[in-house]
């Protein structure tokens, strides 16, 4: 066993599962939404400061940086981000959300978890090793919150990291963490349409322009742009998520609203998906007769490519393996959801993201299907009002966010 898996084990040998247990249900149970985490920043400060750590809060509104020194060596940035979802909860769970219509779907609170964990452990074995450890608590990952704390001076504020390390929670049977050297996770970009009709009463349409009806056109023709003008070869998924329009069943609107949310992993692929949505847009509704053009707006920002440094990625799946297995880190290629954890990363700064997969062994069996693939596709899966992360993962998450600083910090 290497140096760094061994001292792996030695620090977080007393990490206990009941009291992260204790501490991811409450986080569980008080869900908070993007720039509104000050009860989750707060329980993360209080952790990190009690270890021992230097702690500012309030970055971009909700953001926490503990900073840890502890002689020469690297400088490492382990994240987690601490945003919920407006998602109502059906998981049923003793420890379901307690706030209506919030919930943390996608298992951030997990991260936070972690990370107050491996932050501690870390800071406990700080005799161990050699540098500079660097926890960030980043706000509104859903909304872009890692751009909201670089504009908030986060690389200027405080020390320069020299690798930048990060996991999330994934559906897939419980024990494993797969790893992608290189592209890991896709773009996305968000557009919102607006399209003006002419409104009037219900019984009378042929006095109207119905933006209903020609906002439904947009969004069935919309699903050709990727089956019928993207190549096979070139991934990318399109999808209407937001459709507004009418107050009342017997008046027809002036307008409807559609909001489409864009994953590519290539940037040309990008741009002519982007070409053929306001191509689609301005010629339904010129066909139907709307009386002003419609509105198609990119919203500024968007979550750029995630993408491995391949040797780093390399050494901590290697560690990993030690740890956990051989069998257990996989390689499961891109995916097409999108983070903006690269939006942390200052230019030129190497960095690695993994996930550790969380699905309950009895959820996983009873899950219709033979293969990985349809299994995976039957099980709750992020955003899901059934997002349910087994509690086995709560000490394994720790160890791998340990081990990945340890890859760099000096031992």
């Amino acid at each position: 066993m290497t140096d760094t898996a061994r001292l792996t084990e030695d620090l977080t040998s007393a990490v206990a599962h009941d009291e992260l247990a204790a501490f991811y249900q409450d986080l569980h149970r008080h869900p908070e939404l993007s720039f509104k985490e000050h009860r989750t920043a707060a329980g993360l400060a209080l952790r990190l400061r009690a270890a021992g750590f230097t702690v500012t809060e309030g970055i971009a509104g909700t953001g926490v940086v503990g900073v840890l020194h502890a002689g020469d060596g690297p400088v490492v940035w382990l994240r987690g981000d601490m945003d919920a979802l407006p998602v109502r909860e059906a998981t049923g769970l003793p420890y379901a959300s307690t706030v209506d219509g919030v919930m943390h779907a996608c298992g951030h609170d997990l991260h936070v978890t972690w990370l107050a964990a491996a932050a501690e452990a870390l800071a406990a074995g700080r005799d161990s090793w050699s540098g500079t450890l660097v926890v960030v608590g980043q706000t509104a990952e859903e909304a872009g919150g890692g751009a909201a704390m670089v504009a908030d001076g986060l690389h200027e504020r405080f020390p320069r990291a020299d690798v930048l390390l990060g996991q999330h929670v994934t559906p897939g049977l419980a024990g494993f963490y797969p790893h992608t050297p290189g592209l890991i996770m896709s773009a996305s970009n968000n557009v919102d349409v607006v399209v003006h009709g002419v409104g009037g009463h219900g019984s009378r349409p042929e006095t109207t322009v119905d933006p209903v009806v020609t906002a439904a056109y947009i969004v069935t023709r919309l699903q050709t742009v990727v089956s019928r003008e993207t190549a096979a070869r070139d991934s990318a998924v399109l999808t209407v998520g937001e459709f507004h329009a009418g107050t009342k069943p017997n008046v027809i609107p002036a307008e409807a609203r559609l909001a489409v949310n864009l994953r590519t992993q290539d940037a040309g692929v990008r741009d002519r998906i982007l070409a053929a949505v306001r191509r689609i847009v301005e010629g339904e509704c010129a066909a139907a007769g709307c009386p002003v053009p419609p509105e198609v707006t990119v919203r500024p920002g968007g979550y750029p490519l995630t993408v491995n440094d391949p040797a780093l990625d390399a050494e901590i799946a290697a560690v990993h393996r030690e740890l956990f297995g051989a069998e257990t880190v996989l390689d499961l290629g891109p995916a097409m959801g999108s983070e903006d954890f690269s939006l942390l990363v200052p230019n030129g700064v190497p960095y690695d993201y993994w996930f550790v997969t969380s699905t309950p062994p009895e959820v996983w069996e009873a899950a219709p299907g033979e293969g990985l693939e349809e299994k995976f596709a039957a099980v709750p899966s992020n955003h899901s009002p059934l997002f349910a992360p087994d509690l086995s993962v709560l000490v394994p998450g720790v160890r791998t966010l340990v081990s990945a600083a340890l890859t760099r910090l000096s031992v």
